[in-house]
């Protein structure tokens, strides 16, 4: 809310009508109004944290395709990237995200502008971005409606960028190391929750092959999913 000064006239006392009013002179320039923020929202919680006791933080993976990481996205340094992994047509298909930049800036900001139950990153393997992840509090998220869910249970979403990543059992490794980084991690985590859609059936493997079970079919809006669950021993 901006507060504007009240007229003059208010603050002056009464004077006889043949002395004339001088006002005062300024002796400092105006102070200029302060920039809205670009992102309101994201205000509400300090640069960098989220729900999920500090994903940024979780640091690095040892496994046995390489060293991995889970770097949160920056935008707008990283869309370029995220719209051509978007725009893969094996990508497409499930994440339903191809077209313009618009598309992928406005779901990954509505992630970065949110209250960090949902933390969108890319993930680095040897020092080189090559998968898209969002890591959520699937306990706070709308699918908690649709299914038992337990407090702190943790969600796991995953692209694989570049086609030679694919089909070659990395995307299982990678499931598994981030699935007990959680575990090890978010000590008020149980479980490690994961709802590919049921026609996703490479997805669905790897998650399995990872160390993951499945529970049940799991219909959602928008999709039929399986609801896969990687629990803490």
């Amino acid at each position: 809310m901006i507060h504007r000064r009240p007229p003059e006239s208010v603050l002056v006392p009464a004077r006889p009508a043949a002395e004339q009013y001088r006002p005062p002179r300024r002796t400092s320039l105006p102070v200029p109004a302060e920039p809205v923020p670009a992102r309101p929202r994201s205000l509400l919680r300090p640069q960098g944290a989220d729900l999920l006791d500090g994903v940024a933080r979780w640091g690095t993976m040892d496994t046995r395709v390489g060293q991995f990481r889970l770097q949160p996205v920056r935008l707008p340094r990283d869309l370029r990237l995220l719209v051509q992994w978007m725009n893969d047509p094996v990508v497409a298909a499930f994440w339903e995200l191809s077209g313009p930049a618009e598309l992928t800036d406005r779901h990954v900001r509505s992630l970065l502008d949110g209250d960090g139950r949902s933390v969108p990153c890319l993930g680095v393997l040897d020092g080189v971005p090559m998968s898209y992840w969002e890591v959520y509090r699937a306990d706070l998220d709308p699918i908690a409606r649709h299914y038992p869910s337990r407090p702190h249970d943790t969600g796991l979403h995953l692209l694989l960028g570049p086609p030679q990543h694919r089909g070659r059992g990395t995307g299982s490794v990678l499931l598994r190391a981030v699935a007990e980084r959680v575990l090890r991690e978010r000590h008020s985590a149980r479980r490690v929750v994961a709802e590919p859609d049921v026609r996703n059936l490479p997805s669905i493997r790897a998650f399995l092959k990872a160390g993951f079970r499945y529970d049940r079919d799991l219909p959602l809006p928008g999709k039929s999913a399986a609801l896969l669950l990687c629990e803490r021993s």
